[in-house]
């Protein structure tokens, strides 16, 4: 067993997974808490280095292409301190630090793990249901469906389609960008229908615009990471967005929704009317209302 703790985290090898462990102290940001501890299998691992600095070090696992559902979500742009693949290391534990990564490297040789991409995930994601407040609303999933419920602050836009409600087989992707402080960030679920959508994340109502406290809307990147582990893996993509299969047609809108569709369909039309959208906005925000009912 090699292992190493630390204030920011454990990490703990025994030859087999490297199990990664958040610390709990108040530095270790809110989204590695909340994602929790991280069993990372061998053959999912690419390479691993220690980076001495002078004050403190950083152990950083690289993971194979396509193996983990999180890094597919995020695109590698999660901030580095709420990265579960780093470690930040005291100096005068650096002697531990190098030894976990030796014996990962010498592991890696001797299973003779590949470093082509994988074809299949081999990690999980986070469990499901799971729930995140954000600045524009809060989204939900429970493996089989995403869920937004727009926030009082949300675009009018948004607020007058009502809550939008996803099938995971009408999925094709899902985007995420964290807001930097600087810019906003998104979350944004593409359908075939939505692909080529132009409307800004702060209209679309297949996104969350990320524009308030980046601790609290990082967790966004739980609910992608969830539903991306649960959509096909990106090596069974042979082509763009426009050429994967159609969903299967939706079920036309009962008679009870009828109210509640003309109440919104009116709304869509006096924020056209007002100016706050424009032609192609109403024509596409009309769009998503009516494949909602």
């Amino acid at each position: 067993m090699a292992e190493i703790i630390q204030r920011d985290g454990t990490w703990a090898f025994d030859g087999s997974t490297v199990r990664i462990t958040p610390g709990l102290h108040r530095s270790v940001p809110l989204f590695r808490q909340t994602y929790g501890e991280v069993a990372v299998p061998l053959e999912a691992v690419s390479g691993v280095v220690f980076e001495p600095e002078r004050k403190r070090g950083r152990l950083r696992m690289r993971l194979r292409e396509g193996a983990d559902p999180l890094l597919q979500a995020t695109g590698g742009r999660l901030p580095g301190p709420a990265d579960p693949y780093q470690l930040v290391v005291d100096v005068d534990r650096s002697g531990v630090a190098e030894y976990v990564a030796e014996e990962i490297r010498h592991a890696l040789l001797l299973d003779q793990i590949p470093k082509e991409p994988t074809r299949t995930y081999l990690l999980p994601g986070p469990p499901v249901p799971v729930s995140v407040r954000s600045s524009d609303g809060t989204i939900s999933f429970d493996g089989t469906q995403v869920r937004i419920d727009w926030a009082d602050t949300s675009d009018r836009v948004k607020r007058a389609t009502g809550p939008r409600i996803i099938s995971v087989t009408d999925l094709v992707q899902v985007e995420w960008l964290p807001n930097s402080g600087y810019e906003d960030g998104f979350l944004r679920f593409v359908t075939r229908e939505t692909a080529f959508s132009k409307l800004p994340p702060e209209k679309d109502p297949y996104a969350l615009d990320l524009w308030g406290s980046t601790r609290r809307d990082l967790l966004t990147a739980l609910v992608a990471t969830a539903v991306t582990a649960r959509l096909p893996h990106p090596s069974a993509h042979t082509g763009d967005l426009a050429d994967r299969p159609r969903p299967a047609a939706s079920v036309p809108p009962s008679a009870d929704h009828h109210d509640v569709l003309l109440r919104r369909l009116r709304e869509l039309g006096e924020l056209h009317r007002d100016g706050v959208l424009t032609d192609e906005e109403f024509a596409m925000t009309k769009a998503v209302v009516l494949r909602g009912f």
